[in-house]
């Protein structure tokens, strides 16, 4: 059965909330760093922005998550893809070294997000807005929400959403992030070969997403900075 209880509904709520705004940043970060390379593509899109309806998916940062959270978990979620026109890219990098760059600002936005919101909760806890104790103590727990704590749970949420995300996209598979960036590491004599077997890539998506034993390669990274940010507090 659905749980539509208030404290459900208010949890709901604030994982929509984060993580359209960790979608947001996401992918503000790959429009803006194409559009710092010459690609006029995000910038005619109405990409480089911070506006979350310029990146939030209808289905992917809505519906899913949503549906997700419904029915008991977590929630996932993706927003629109950022059209990029590589040929457009200043000279003074290669077309892969740059695609590089850009698919490599997605997860490095989701780090500064994640370092803002720790920012954030210092400056929260020296104004006697929240209980370092129970940032501490939500950090290292993994609580995502708890009605007595509100701000603390709903910050440590964003904090650990952001690290996920940002581990998660550098997966070397396309078409995350990190196949890019793998991609733009490997030497050029290897290329054509990464790019046949980068067809494979959403099959090695869906297996971190569906088997157990590869999800705790995403999560236990995650765990490991949260037990640090439980130990700044």
């Amino acid at each position: 059965m659905v749980d539509l209880s208030p404290d459900k509904i208010v949890m709901i709520v604030q994982m929509l909330v984060t993580l359209i705004l960790s979608v947001c940043v996401h992918e503000f970060g790959h429009a803006w760093v194409a559009a710092k390379l010459g690609d006029k593509t995000p910038v005619l899109q109405g990409r480089v922005t911070l506006n979350p309806l310029a990146h939030a998916d209808p289905v992917g940062t809505v519906a899913f998550p949503l549906i997700g959270a419904l029915f008991g978990g977590a929630g996932f979620g993706w927003g629109k893809p950022v059209m990029v026109h590589p040929p457009s890219f200043t000279k003074r990098f290669t077309m892969r070294t740059g695609h590089m760059f850009v698919a490599l600002a997605g997860p490095a936005m989701n780090l500064i997000f994640a370092a803002f919101l720790i920012a954030l909760a210092f400056a929260l806890a020296q104004a006697g807005v929240i209980e370092p104790e129970i940032m501490s103590q939500a950090a290292g727990r993994g609580v995502y929400f708890d009605r007595t704590y509100p701000i603390e749970t709903a910050l440590v949420f964003g904090i650990y959403l952001n690290f996920i995300l940002m581990i998660f996209n550098l997966i070397p598979a396309h078409p995350l992030d990190g196949g890019a960036v793998l991609e733009g590491l490997l030497p050029a004599k290897a290329v054509p070969k990464y790019r046949e077997l980068s067809v494979y890539g959403p099959f090695v998506l869906m297996a971190f997403i569906f088997i157990e034993p590869l999800r705790v390669v995403i999560g236990w990274p995650a765990e490991q900075l949260m037990t640090l940010v439980s130990m700044m507090f």
